[in-house]
C-alpha cells in the first residue's frame, strides 16, 4: 500500500499547491471588474475583452480549485443523514460516491473534452460577442480542471481504502455541524475569559 500512498500524498501536493495558487484568481477578477466598472462609468466605454476575461479568471478559479476542495473534504454532502452512521459507513459512503459517481463522470467530462479543446484550438475559436477573447483557453480550464479532479478522486479512492485498512490514520474525521459549531463557541468562551 506505500506505492499507492505515495501517488496519493503527490497528487494531494500538487492540488493543494494549485488550489492555493489559484485562489488569487478570484481577487484579480475582482480587480479587472473594479477597473472596467470605473472605465465605463468615467469614460463611457467598454469592452467585451474585459467581460470575458472576468469569467474566464472566475471559471479558472471555481474549476481548478475543485480538486483542491476535495481534497480538503469540503465538497457538499447531507450532513444530517451523513453524520448518524459511525466513521467505517462514512467511510465506505464516500468510498462507493468516489468510484461509482466521481470517476465515471470526471473521466466522461475528460475523454470529451479532449476533442473539444483541441477543436478549438485549432480552428482558433473567438469569442461570438464583438471584441471577445479566443475561446479556447477557456475550455483548456474546463479540461484542466477535470483533469485534475480526476486524480484527486485517484487519490482519495486509495486514501479510503487504506483507512479502512488500518494503513493510515482519517486526515479528515468527520464533524457535524453542530458539534463544530460547539467548538467554536468553547474557544470562543475560554478567548473572551482570558
Amino acid at each position: 500500500m506505500q506505492g499507492p500512498l505515495a501517488l496519493s500524498r503527490g497528487i494531494d501536493r500538487l492540488n493543494e499547491f494549485i488550489g492555493r495558487s489559484v485562489s488569487w484568481l478570484i481577487l484579480v477578477a475582482i480587480l479587472v471588474s473594479a477597473a472596467n466598472a470605473v472605465i465605463r462609468k468615467v469614460f463611457d466605454t467598454s469592452s467585451n475583452a474585459w467581460l470575458e476575461l472576468q469569467w474566464y479568471l472566475f471559471g479558472a478559479a471555481f474549476m481548478l480549485a475543485a480538486a483542491y476542495t476535495l481534497r480538503q473534504n469540503e465538497h457538499i454532502r447531507i450532513d444530517i443523514v451523513y453524520g448518524l452512521f459511525p466513521r467505517r459507513v462514512q467511510h465506505c459512503i464516500d468510498l462507493f460516491g468516489h468510484v461509482v459517481f466521481l470517476m465515471p463522470f470526471v473521466t466522461l467530462m475528460v475523454f470529451y473534452f479532449v476533442p473539444y479543446v483541441s477543436l478549438s484550438f485549432h480552428s482558433g475559436e473567438m469569442s461570438t460577442n464583438a471584441g471577445g477573447l479566443i475561446v479556447w483557453p477557456a475550455k483548456a480550464i474546463l479540461l484542466a480542471g477535470f483533469f485534475l479532479l480526476a486524480l484527486q478522486g485517484i487519490s482519495e479512492i486509495i486514501k479510503k481504502i487504506a483507512i479502512m485498512r488500518g494503513d493510515m490514520d482519517d486526515p479528515n474525521p468527520f464533524i457535524s455541524a453542530h458539534e463544530q459549531a460547539e467548538r467554536e463557541a468553547r474557544a470562543l468562551a475560554e478567548e473572551v475569559r482570558s
